[in-house]
């Protein structure tokens, strides 16, 4: 399980790419224009400094090494054609992502391992679509990966069981710690807790009982949690929490609050700001004046 191919750059795919990089493994990165790739050596910069707070044995040559093992392709079939994992990170789109494993599944050699990362979709949803099925898994990262590096391992009812055992195997070698979800689950186990009490704070703000400082800073307080709710929403991102939402037959109407950041360029932590404002280093440094204290006031 050496030549890896990660398809989807954005926020979580890249730190996908470099955590299997930084753990020795040869990546191809793809996705649909160069202009998107073009924006992965700042996304690098900005790793490195999470890197070097956050781990013991960094070094800038490690780092560097890593980089040195990443390629990148807009080319689908040129990513997958020689590769044994394929991790898929595209947005949270049904179709998009039948679309996608149905390119892998016609381009990927016979005995790759399969494994989307979807944060809220059945994996049983889209598994057909490669064609073979029995070879596709999850293996769901959490956000900061190289920090909280969970590795949800989860079938569908068609995948073969070996296929998760070689999951759990490649999770290990890429610094995490796997974690078995027995049956298949959206949400898995991570945010099956997470998605309920997320949305429980965007009742709160889009009802215009409390404003965002509030309700995270009573959650901090009260519990001894380090991060409230809209801390979170701005390491997750916006964009997969908008896509959680768009993919709802009712979505809530939190889903306008997170439009107007996407539309804003300003999705969390990785842009600087989402709900908070961020220094380079991604220590929060205020509250964002994109929202108003109380929404719909």
């Amino acid at each position: 399980m050496q030549k890896v191919a990660v398809l989807g750059t954005g926020v979580l795919g890249s730190q996908i790419i470099m955590q299997a990089a930084y753990h020795g493994k040869d990546v191809t990165a793809y996705d649909i224009s160069e202009e998107i790739l073009a924006k992965l050596s700042d996304r690098w910069e900005w790793m490195r400094g999470h890197y070097r707070n956050d781990l013991p044995d960094f070094t800038d040559e490690k780092f560097d090494a890593a980089i040195a093992r990443i390629t990148t392709t807009t080319v689908l079939a040129e990513a997958v054609g020689d590769a044994d994992v394929v991790v898929e990170a595209v947005p949270e789109n049904l179709e998009l992502k039948k679309k996608v494993w149905a390119q892998v599944g016609e381009a990927a050699p016979a005995g790759a391992i399969f494994a989307t990362n979807t944060s809220s979709l059945m994996p049983s949803t889209f598994a057909d679509a490669t064609g073979r099925p029995e070879q596709l898994g999850t293996l769901h990262f959490a956000n900061m990966v190289w920090r909280a590096n969970t590795g949800e391992v989860m079938g569908h009812p068609g995948t073969d069981p070996a296929v998760l055992d070689a999951l759990v195997e490649f999770a290990t070698q890429i610094g995490l710690v796997p974690y078995r979800v027995r049956k298949e689950s959206p949400g898995y186990l991570l945010n099956g807790l997470l998605i309920p009490f997320l949305e429980a704070g965007a009742r709160l703000y889009v009802g215009g009982i409390g404003s965002v400082d509030d309700i995270d800073g009573i959650w901090r307080k009260a519990t001894g949690s380090p991060q409230g709710p809209f801390e979170i929403y701005d390491v997750v991102g916006f964009n997969v929490a908008y896509n959680i939402q768009a993919n709802k037959p009712q979505p809530s109407p939190f889903i306008e609050v997170l439009k107007r950041g996407i539309d804003n360029g300003k999705t969390g932590i990785a842009d600087g700001e989402g709900f908070y404002t961020y220094d380079a280093q991604g220590q929060k440094t205020g509250v964002s004046s994109q929202f108003p204290e109380v929404w719909g006031g």
